[in-house]
C-alpha cells in the first residue's frame, strides 16, 4: 500500500501523481482563460474605445455563470468528475477557436465591426455557461486525488498553480499580441486547452458519491445555500471576499490605464494584468512552508484590508512602477485570502455536496469578478476612470472594518 507523506512535508500533495496531472491540468486552464481574457479586453476596447463595453463583457460571462451555479452544482455532484472537466476542455478550446476567427485580419476587413463585437459577446456568453460547470467540477476532482488529510497542502499548490497562469497568462497575452498580433495570440490559448486535456488523461475516472435517490431537484439546488448559510465561518470569509471583489475590481479598467493613464499600450497592459498575480504567486508557494492556522480570521481581514489599500494606491497613481508594486501588493494579500477560504471550504464540505457548495462559492465570490467588472464600467462612466478606482478601494475597506465588527465568529476563525 502507497504511504501517505506527511502533512508537515510541504510537498506532501505533490507526491501523488495524480495530483501532479491536477495541477498541469489547472495551470493550463487558468493560463489560457486569463490570457484570452487578456486578449478580449483590449481587443474590445481597440474596436469600441468606451470603458463600458469593458463592463459590459464582464456582464456577458456573469450572466450565464450566476444563474446557472445551483443547476451546475447539482449536474456535477451525480457525474463523475474527470470527463466532466475534460467537456467544459472541449468548449473552451471551440470558444478559443471562435477568437481565433473572428478576430482575424480577414473578419475584420469583410465583417461590420457590429457583428465581430456581437460575437465576441456571444462567445464570451458562452464561456460563461462552461465557467458555471468548470469551477465546481475542478474543486470537486482535487478532493478526489489526493487524501484528504493533505487538503490544507494540496489547496496551497492549488493555488500556486491557479496564480502562476494568472501570472503568466496575462503577461504573454500582452506580449504575444503586440508582437504577433490577433491570430497567433488566441490560438496559443487553443494550444493550452490541448494541453489540459492531455493532461487529464493521465487522470482516472473517479467515484461519484452524490446519490439522488428519489430526492427533489430543488431540495438538492438548494442544499449548497443552506449549508453555506449554516455554516458561519463559511459564510463570513465568502461574504468578505464578495465585497471586497466586488468594489475593489479595478483589473476590468487596466486597458484605460494602460492606454490613456500610463501610457504603456499592450505590453504595459499585460504586465498590469500578471503584476497582482505575481504578488499572489509569491505568496502562496511561500505559504506552502508557513501555514496560516493560528488566528486565520485576523489573517484573512488583515488581507483584505492591504487589499482595497493597494487598489487605493494604484487608483492614484501615476507612476508605471508605482502602479505595477501596488497591484503586486494587492495580490500578495489576495493570496493570503484565497488560501484561508478555499481551505474553509475544502475541510468543512461533505464529499457529496463539493460541487453544489463549489457552486455557492461561485456565486459569491467568482461571479462577483464579472459584476465588479460591469460595476467599474458603469462607474467609470459616471465617475470617471480613476474615481471609479478609487471609490472601490475605499469601499472595500468599509466593508473590511464592518466585518470586523459584525461577525466576531469571523475573527476567532482557526484552521484544524
Amino acid at each position: 500500500m502507497e504511504s501517505i507523506p506527511s502533512r508537515n512535508d510541504p510537498y506532501a500533495a505533490l507526491r501523488h501523481p495524480e495530483f501532479r496531472h491536477y495541477i498541469i491540468t489547472r495551470f493550463a486552464i487558468v493560463f489560457a482563460l486569463n490570457m484570452q481574457s487578456t486578449l478580449v479586453g483590449w481587443k474590445i476596447y481597440e474596436l469600441t474605445r468606451d470603458p463600458l463595453s469593458l463592463g459590459l463583457i464582464g456582464l456577458a460571462e456573469l450572466i450565464p455563470a450566476l444563474s446557472l451555479a445551483l443547476p451546475a452544482g447539482h449536474y456535477v455532484d451525480g457525474h463523475e468528475k474527470r470527463n466532466m472537466l475534460l467537456r467544459c476542455e472541449y468548449i473552451y478550446a471551440a470558444c478559443g477557436l471562435s477568437y481565433v476567427v473572428f478576430t482575424s485580419g480577414f473578419a475584420l476587413h469583410h465583417l461590420s465591426l457590429a457583428l465581430i463585437t456581437g460575437i465576441i459577446y456571444l462567445t464570451t456568453f458562452a464561456g460563461g455557461v462552461v465557467r458555471a460547470f468548470n469551477g465546481p467540477t475542478s474543486f470537486s476532482l482535487m478532493s478526489l486525488v489526493v487524501p484528504r488529510e493533505l487538503y490544507p497542502n494540496a489547496t496551497t499548490w492549488s493555488s500556486s498553480a491557479w496564480q502562476s497562469g494568472a501570472v503568466l497568462g496575462p503577461l504573454t497575452g500582452g506580449l504575444l499580441y503586440a508582437w504577433t498580433g490577433t491570430t497567433f495570440s488566441f490560438g496559443t490559448v487553443v494550444l493550452f486547452h490541448l494541453l489540459a486535456m492531455i493532461s487529464l488523461a493521465f487522470i482516472r475516472p473517479k467515484p461519484v458519491f452524490y446519490k439522488k435517490q428519489g430526492e427533489k431537484v430543488w431540495a438538492s439546488l438548494t442544499e449548497g445555500i443552506r449549508f453555506v448559510f449554516r455554516t458561519r465561518e463559511v459564510l463570513g470569509a465568502l461574504s468578505l471576499d464578495m465585497f471586497a471583489v466586488l468594489f475593489g475590481g479595478a483589473v476590468a479598467l487596466l486597458p484605460v490605464y494602460a492606454d490613456k493613464i500610463l501610457h504603456v499600450g499592450a505590453e504595459g497592459l499585460g504586465a498590469l494584468r500578471a503584476a497582482p498575480a505575481v504578488g499572489s504567486c509569491v505568496t502562496l508557494l511561500l505559504l506552502a512552508f508557513i501555514p496560516l492556522n493560528r488566528k486565520a480570521g485576523l489573517k484573512l481581514l488583515g488581507a483584505v484590508f492591504g487589499f482595497g489599500l493597494s487598489i487605493l494606491v494604484f487608483g492614484l497613481s501615476r507612476s508605471f512602477l508605482l502602479s505595477l508594486g501596488a497591484l503586486f501588493l494587492s495580490g500578495v494579500c489576495d493570496g493570503v485570502s484565497v488560501v484561508i477560504r478555499n481551505t474553509i471550504l475544502q475541510l468543512k464540505t461533505p464529499d457529496e455536496m463539493r460541487g453544489r457548495v463549489s457552486a455557492v462559492h461561485s456565486m459569491f465570490v467568482g461571479s462577483s469578478n464579472e459584476f465588479g467588472s460591469f460595476e467599474s464600467g458603469v462607474t467609470a462612466r459616471w465617475m470617471g476612470t480613476v474615481p471609479a478606482v478609487v471609490f472601490g478601494g475605499c469601499m472595500t475597506l468599509v466593508v473590511v472594518l464592518a466585518m470586523y465588527f459584525v461577525s466576531p465568529s469571523l475573527r476567532k476563525l482557526q484552521l484544524k
